[in-house]
């Protein structure tokens, strides 16, 4: 059972961790050191994306999952509400380099929209 916990957990994680990844600029405009540790993980999550590779929580979770005797279970909350956003049926390369271009352009935008929103301010300020 803690197996399953864990993996329940992994997949917490990896939910939060693409949540970070598409929106975690927004954080920067409260938190300004957010920026540092935001744009190695935005990118991590572009890289993974265009390039087709899989994230080591998979791997993780997979992992747990067998351990536990995943087969031997009902789904969990957490599994039936999160696992196909995370691991949506049907991923193809297309969809994975329009996912990785998207949160590009997310983050992109985000991020002009900080410095924009920091030059007006600073301007106003004069």
């Amino acid at each position: 059972m803690l197996y399953r916990y864990a993996a329940d957990a992994t997949l917490l994680l990896h939910f939060a961790f693409i949540v970070f990844v598409v929106l975690g600029g927004l954080l920067a405009g409260c938190w300004r050191g957010v920026v540092f540790i935001h744009l190695p993980t935005a990118a991590w999550g572009v890289f993974i994306e265009l390039t087709g590779r899989v994230c080591p929580l998979t791997y993780l979770e997979n992992m747990l999952r067998i351990k536990a005797g995943a087969s031997g279970y009902t789904e969990s909350f957490v599994e039936h509400y999160l696992l196909g956003i995370i691991y949506p049926e049907g991923l193809t390369r297309e969809i994975q380099y329009f996912l990785g271009a998207l949160v590009a352009v997310i983050n992109v935008a985000i991020y002009l929209w900080l410095f924009y929103r920091s030059r007006q301010k600073n301007r106003s300020d004069d």
